[in-house]
């Protein structure tokens, strides 16, 4: 039996790919913060799935990601999605402390830690998903914060495929344009969320990355919409 780990699987990305992992010889472990939410996932992919188990923690503390990876367990996973995120957009000089240090919390502490923590039991042939954004590669103003852990996040990843390459661990980064999620619902403004991508096209393309053979390694994955990035 498989043991997939998908963080922030509450909704949005994260559910879209557990919805496309699910199998009969796969174990889903499913994190998420909103309990609800996380019930809906876990009722959509469990008829599909040898067991789900859901992990209620919150990723923005050392005690939550702690937590998580005790409920885990000391047996290997094959499969480490880093997908949990905040966004805080504003701009820089209204982030408060509070704010940023969550944000480094969430989107790169917390992927750190569960990649030191799995990612050196994995067996040959496993994976690290880390799904990004092609905030991680450009400037946006008053994105300051959610771009700088972006940037973070994807130059820890991509030294940790380097030293995991030898192992025969995968390091996929997936870097997705504007996705329709509920993130967009915290986030002040009017967005266009009819011209961005889904959720399930990005799932998809972990999927194709994930089914290649196991000596076959896509490194990055960008995705964008034809009608541009938003």
């Amino acid at each position: 039996m498989k043991r997939y780990l998908i963080t922030g699987a509450s909704r949005g990305i994260g559910r879209a790919i557990a919805e496309k992992l699910a199998g009969k010889d796969v174990e889903l472990l499913l994190h998420g913060r909103d309990t609800v939410a996380l019930a809906q996932t876990r009722k959509v992919v469990e008829p599909q799935c040898t067991k789900v188990t859901p992990l209620i923690h919150d990723l923005a503390t050392a005690r939550g990601v702690s937590d998580l990876i005790a409920e885990v367990g000391r047996h290997p996973i094959d499969l480490l999605v880093n997908n949990a995120g905040i966004a805080v957009v504003k701009p820089f000089t209204e982030i408060t402390s509070i704010e940023w240090e969550q944000t480094v919390g969430v989107n790169v502490t917390a992927p750190f830690l569960l990649t030191q923590r799995f990612a050196p039991r994995m067996s040959p042939g496993s994976s690290v998903v880390n799904i990004l954004s092609v905030a991680a590669k450009t400037a946006f103003s008053n994105w300051s914060a959610y771009c700088m852990s972006k940037f973070a996040l994807e130059g820890f990843s991509r030294c940790v495929r380097e030293e995991l390459r030898d192992r025969k661990v995968r390091v996929i980064n997936v870097y997705p344009a504007a996705t329709d999620t509920e993130i967009w619902s915290q986030v002040e403004g009017k967005w266009p969320r009819d011209r961005m991508m889904s959720a399930t096209q990005v799932a998809d393309a972990v999927a194709f990355a994930l089914a290649r053979p196991t000596d076959t390694l896509i490194e990055n994955i960008t995705l964008s919409s034809l009608v541009g990035n938003l």
